[in-house]
């Protein structure tokens, strides 16, 4: 687990124009908020909406949620006033759009350092083909890369695909960049479901996602957060599996064994690596849960 690791069964979209947004983000019970001020903010509210969140994070309020900003496009008018403001408020991380290259990742960092936020880790997303094929790059570039987060709405369109309750056309996709985060350490998660009344569609999206690696999902609506916290948390039963494999290899390797059986499947060593990982995320989550309470 690399050093920004923590629960992120679940992460809301809060636009940064919707001061009733922002202050009901207190309450909800999102592993992580996402202060928008991104496309989805209208240009007239821009300059409000930057106002809006920099106040909100600075009264606080948002517990042991984490709290991440995204701002708008590096090269729009807004970005550099976005990372200036954002550079100086006490957030978690900086989320940064339509990022294809290890470039981008390098040009965003050189910007937030500027700006004297280079404290601060960054997200950034994936939403474009060119950066589906740029994973591994855009992974690599830095180690204060503390989540990419899929942009899936963004990248049908652009794929020129069409939204299926099976999610056929971007699996390749988000195959690829699983492998890519995973590979140099860092936490993935999965993007929208824009039909944010379709709960049937949207626990299979995350009961998918979770399958295939996903640390959560990002989400646009307070009602999907039940479905997506309960997805991405282990469960009772995969809790006493992990802690029986880890005793039984070890007591298989104090007697001289390399591996052993638990239920009729073998148990090597990455089995209990995993099976570790599992048990603080399981922690991680407890305490988190607890907090909100």
């Amino acid at each position: 687990m690399n050093q920004y690791y923590r629960p992120r069964r679940s992460m809301l979209y809060v636009p940064g124009c919707n001061t009733h947004y922002l202050e009901r983000a207190r309450t909800l019970h999102a592993d992580s908020v996402i202060l928008d001020l991104g496309d989805p903010i209208l240009i007239e509210c821009k300059e409000e909406s930057r106002a809006n969140v920099a106040r909100y994070v600075n009264e606080s309020g948002y517990g042991s949620r984490e709290v991440v900003v995204r701002v708008n496009d590096l090269d729009s008018i807004w970005g550099a006033d976005d990372i200036k403001a954002v550079a100086r408020l006490k957030v978690d991380a900086v989320l940064f759009p339509n990022i294809e290259s290890r470039e981008d990742v390098l040009t965003a960092l050189s910007r937030l350092d500027a700006a004297g936020g280079s404290h601060l880790p960054i997200m950034v997303m994936i939403e474009s083909p060119i950066a589906v094929l740029n994973a591994k790059e855009i992974a690599s570039a830095s180690d204060r890369i503390a989540c990419i987060v899929m942009a899936t709405s963004d990248l049908i369109s652009q794929l020129h695909a069409r939204v299926t309750h099976e999610r056929s056309a971007i699996l390749t996709s988000l195959s690829l960049v699983i492998l890519a985060a995973r590979a140099y350490g860092r936490a993935v998660v999965d993007g929208i479901t824009s039909d944010f009344k379709n709960m049937h569609s949207f626990e299979y999206a995350c009961r998918l996602g979770r399958d295939m690696g996903f640390d959560g999902k990002s989400l646009v609506h307070p009602a999907q957060l039940p479905y997506s916290n309960d997805a991405y948390t282990p469960k009772a039963s995969e809790i006493k599996d992990a802690q029986e494999i880890i005793k039984a290899l070890r007591e298989a390797n104090e007697a001289g064994k390399g591996t052993v059986v638990v239920d009729d499947k073998l148990v090597e060593h990455h089995h209990v690596i995993a099976a570790e990982r599992l048990l603080k995320l399981h922690d991680m989550i407890t305490t988190l849960e607890e907090s909100h309470v």
